[in-house]
Formats: C-alpha cells, structure tokens, sequence
C-alpha cells in the first residue's frame, strides 16, 4: 500500500517528536546521574576519606605526645616541652573525636566507628594511667609498670589504626569505583546523545524534504528552526558532558588522588615520629620500634633496599637525579605517587620544598640514634623533642607545615573542579532538554498542521 502525502507527513512528524522526547529523556537522566556522581565523590566519599586519614594522624600524634612525655619526665630543662606534648595530647585527642563524629554519618562505616570508639576508650584509660603514674619519672627511663602500661597503648593504638584504615580504603574504593563509573558512563552518554540527535535532526530533515517535493515550498521555517534547536541542544549536550569528563578527571586523578597520597603520608609521618620517641623510651624493643620507623619511610619515599644507615645517601641521591630530570623519578611510596602526579600550578615546587623538609628530618632522626648509642640519652631526649630550629621537632613541624600546604594545592584543584562541574550542570539535569524537547515538538507542529490542513 501507497502512502499518501499526510500520512508521510504525520509519519515523520511523529517520528521527530518522539526522537526529540527521547533526546530530552537521555540528557536528563544522562546529567542527573553525573550530577548524583558529582555528590558521591564532593559531598560523601572525599570527605569521608580525608575525615579517616585526618583520623589517623591524631591517632598516631596521640601517640607520639605520650611517648613525648615519658622521655621529657620530670627533667626541668624538658618541662616546656613536657608540657607541649600534653597540651598537643589534648589537642588531638579533641580532633580526633571531631573526625570521628563525621565519619559517623555515613551509615556503612558506623559499625567500623563503633569499633575504634571502643579502641580509643580503651587507649584513653591506658595512656591517663602512664600520665599519671609517670608524674615523677625520670627523663626518657619510666618505671617498670608505666613502661608496661604504655607497651599494651602502644599496641592497641596499632590495632585502632588498622580499623582506620580499613575505614579509609573502603570510601577511597566508593569514590574510585564512582569516578569510574561515571567517566566510563559520559563517554556512553556522549555516544548515545549524538546518536538519537542524529537521528532526530535526520527526521526533521526527511519532513523538510518531502514538504518541498510533494508541496513545492522551498523551506518550512519552522522545521528548520526545529531543527537547529534540535542539532544545537544535541552539539552541546555532548559538549557539556566532555566537560563534566574533564572536571571529574581533575577532580579525582589529578587532585584527590594526590591528596590521599599526601594525606596518608602526613598521618604516617606522625606515626613513624611516635616510632622515633619510642625507640629511645623502650629500649627492649629499640629494635623494633627502628625498623617501624623504617618501615614507614620507606612508604613516604620509598628506596628499595635503603636500610637505616644507608636511607640518607639514597634520598639524596634520588633527590639530586629528580631535580636534575624531573621525568626521573626513582622515589616510590607515597612521595613518588604525588611526583609522578604533578599538574597544577606551583604544586612540583612545593613538592620539592616537601621532600627537602622531609629529608632534613630524617637527617635529624640519624643524629639522634647516634646520641643515643653514644650513651648520650638525655642529649638524644633533648634533640628528639626540641622544637628550636635545628631540633627534630622543629625540622618536623616545617615538613609538615610544607606538606600541608601542598595538600592545600591538590584539594583546591578539587574543590574547583567538583565546583565548576556541578556548576556547568546547571539546567541540563531537566529543564534545558525539556524546554528543548517541547520547543521542538511545538515547531514540528507549528510546521506541518497547516500543510496538513490543506488536504482537508
């Protein structure tokens, strides 16, 4: 059977409003998904992660305070930096129940929360009792009893700082498993949007040409305009989700994940700081508190078989190769994820003054096991908790004030990508593809009831 001239002409106008409320219900629900994946990643799993690693630095500096205190003991000379470490103690202690308070709000971590409560309870009773107890003891050599009490804090801080951990890894994998769904989902979406607006702008180019061939009118400016909207709304659909790509590319691989490398290294930094103190206030387990402190340098900035006496030499000399070439770089651990992740504007220099900070403090980490083996404990003592300039505290504080400020670099990289993504979202997660969508079935309209109404 023949079709006649209205049913073509209905065909394919039915044909273009269909195509163009397809086209509108693929961008809405293609931008409200990127818009959910924007939310997952800016508004729940990155703080999340930066909430538990925050966590386990004052974990570890809780920690490291209390070893603090056992080495200054009730030495007059050490009393100002007795008090620090207490006064710091509090300090965290307080952070501590603050990160702890907003991991809590994601209901899959609550169990996990409940777990490091009931630890740090624990820690809390112990570490006040060693305070206590080790009121009047001498510098860096507690008590029997107090040194007891501090090995079983010592060591259930390292089973709270694996809860935490465990807390960390399991929203960094949430937020890498949406930043790769929606990556791999824009790319799709960009796929099927041109495809249906090809389609649709086939459509109204087919209802033009049949008009002009069976009716002899050159062009049917509403059609043509149907079409434009619809070539326009498609081009920059596809535009606007290339872009959204972008932002969550910089968002995620190029910011966070420079910042949870950082921020890992800063947590154990302070926790390889605890290893250092505690080194010199048990000697029984010097040993192992040496190879910690080792065992975490080498997760900052990795030297394969660097050991403590040769870890200097290395850095120094996979220092001087990557400021030579900065494509050369031999460090791994944490340091070498961000080295190898250098994008923004002014983050490698900061890198470096980073990895030179860290490298002075290390240097100080080597005088101090050489005072102590020299039988020098309290000059040891003194330089290990010393916060003049040249002192292990204080070479520490301004590695970690350089670090810091590079994670500052990354995470505002990220707070203006996830800003700029959910901004450029603007209408699109509805009201631009209706408005569009109905704009063009208006036109189609518009375009062919009068030719339509010829035939009556």
């Amino acid at each position: 059977m023949k079709w006649t001239t209205p049913q073509w002409i209905r065909a394919l106008a039915a044909g273009s409003v269909l195509a163009a409320l397809v086209l509108a219900v693929v961008l809405g629900s293609v931008f409200a998904s990127v818009r959910d994946g924007l939310g997952v990643i800016g508004d729940r799993a990155a703080p999340q992660v930066s909430a538990a690693t925050d966590l386990y630095f004052a974990l570890g500096d809780m920690d490291a305070q209390l070893a603090n205190d056992l080495l200054a003991g009730n030495d007059p000379t050490l009393a100002a930096d007795r008090k620090q470490a207490l006064d710091t103690y509090t300090q965290r202690r307080n952070q501590a129940d603050a990160d702890l308070q907003q991991i809590a709000t994601d209901p899959s971590t609550r169990q996990s929360v409940r777990a490091v409560l009931d630890q740090l309870g624990q820690y809390e009773s112990l570490a006040a009792q060693v305070i206590l107890l080790d009121r009047n003891g001498a510098a860096g050599r507690p008590s029997a009893d107090v040194l007891d009490l501090h090995r079983q804090a010592t060591d259930l801080m390292r089973t709270t700082l694996h809860s935490v951990d465990a807390i960390t890894k399991s929203n960094h994998d949430l937020l890498n498993a949406t930043y790769q769904s929606d990556v791999d989902g824009t790319v799709t979406a960009r796929v099927w949007v041109a495809l249906v607006g090809i389609v649709t702008v086939a459509l109204l180019v087919a209802g033009q040409v049949h008009l002009r061939r069976r009716l002899r009118r050159r062009v049917n400016p509403a059609l043509l305009l149907a079409t434009l909207v619809t070539a326009g709304l498609t081009v920059a659909g596809v535009a606007v989700l290339a872009d959204e790509s972008g932002h969550l590319t910089v968002a995620k691989s190029n910011a966070f994940d420079s910042i949870v490398a950082l921020s890992q290294a800063r947590a154990i930094s302070y926790d390889a700081n605890a290893d250092e103190s505690r080194y010199l206030v048990d000697p029984a387990r010097a040993g192992q508190y040496q190879q910690a402190f080792l065992d975490k340098s080498q997760s900052l900035a990795g030297l394969p078989g660097a050991t403590i006496t040769g870890y200097d030499a290395a850095l120094d000399a996979a220092l001087k190769a990557y400021q030579e070439n900065n494509s050369d770089v031999r460090i791994g651990g944490f340091f070498g994820t961000e080295l190898n992740n250098i994008t923004f504007t002014g983050e490698r220099a900061a890198a470096e003054r980073t990895l030179a900070a860290y490298q002075r403090y290390e240097t100080d980490d080597r005088r101090i096991r050489a005072l102590n083996a020299a039988g020098d404990l309290h000059g040891a003592i003194a330089l290990d908790v010393g916060t003049a300039a040249g002192q292990s505290n204080a070479d520490f504080a301004g590695y970690d004030s350089a670090l810091t400020a590079l994670i500052a670099i990354n995470q505002r990289a990220f707070d203006t990508a996830i800003r700029d993504g959910n901004g450029e979202l603007g209408g699109w997660t509805w009201p631009i593809p209706a408005v569009g969508a109905l704009l063009v079935v208006g036109l189609v309209l518009t375009g062919t009831r009068p030719r339509l109404a010829e035939y009556r």
